[in-house]
């Protein structure tokens, strides 16, 4: 998929119309603040991803790396950094409100956006391999099922781009991981299957296996389409957004 114009990757869970997803690529431009760019030129490109989505108001977390899920999160403004001592601290979103949409930042970790099959309630999870080894996917889905009284079978999942098995390299993986993790560590390679691990972990919290989605296109492979930390240590950040829009 070598095409410089594709700005993002729509996405629509089946029988669930009014629910939207969106997987920004780098030709949308780096929208985190805290990424080294210009101010100007990060507000400028999120403003520019709210217009070609034709979105509203937006929520957003400062990412730490945890399993922090915030209900209900107040709106913030798309040009306001996440960093700015203003926004919840913490790696997952979920609401019910209409058209607010999730924000998710990204650079080879997975973007886990999450809708139940009424149409009504949506999360979005940032899964970093800390997440992995913290069995967010699990405790994020059974948080936001518990919250809305939802059955975790009703929950449709979706994985956007990320770092594939194959480039997922850890050299420690014994201090890293440990050997409950084992089974998704190939010794050879040296490599983790995350995207294995996070499916079965949404199995775990009660997903059907035909309600997990992935968009399996590496990070670190298509540089001309996602920012990847592993292959420039010093990148940018792309987006993933999901909000419920009207019903058709």
């Amino acid at each position: 998929m070598k095409n410089r114009s594709i700005r993002y990757i729509p996405f629509t869970f089946p029988g669930i119309a009014n629910v939207h997803c969106a997987f920004q690529t780098r030709r949308g431009g780096n929208i985190a603040f805290s990424a080294g760019d210009d101010p100007a030129r990060v507000a400028a490109n999120r403003e520019s991803l709210r217009r070609i989505l034709d979105v509203g108001p937006m929520a957003e977390l400062e990412q730490v790396h945890g399993d922090e899920i915030i209900f209900e999160p107040a709106p913030v403004h798309w040009r306001t950094s996440p960093h700015a001592g203003q926004t919840d601290r913490g790696d997952g979103l979920a609401t019910r409100r209409r058209g607010l949409a999730l924000l998710i930042r990204t650079a080879d970790c997975q973007p886990l956006l999450l809708a139940h099959r009424s149409g009504e309630y949506i999360a979005a999870l940032h899964v970093g391999w800390r997440g992995n080894r913290r069995a967010f996917p699990v405790s994020g889905t059974e948080r936001f099922c518990r919250r809305y009284g939802l059955d975790p079978g009703d929950v449709l999942a979706v994985r956007g781009p990320s770092l594939s098995p194959p480039r997922a390299e850890f050299v420690n993986f014994d201090a890293e991981w440990g050997k409950s993790f084992r089974r998704w560590f190939d010794s050879a390679s040296g490599t983790v299957d995350l995207w294995g691990l996070t499916r079965s972990q949404l199995l775990e919290a009660g997903l059907a296996e035909r309600h997990i989605y992935g968009i399996d296109l590496c990070t670190a492979d298509n540089s001309d389409l996602f920012f990847s930390y592993r292959r420039e240590k010093t990148c940018g950040r792309q987006a993933s957004l999901i909000w419920i829009g009207d019903r058709p």
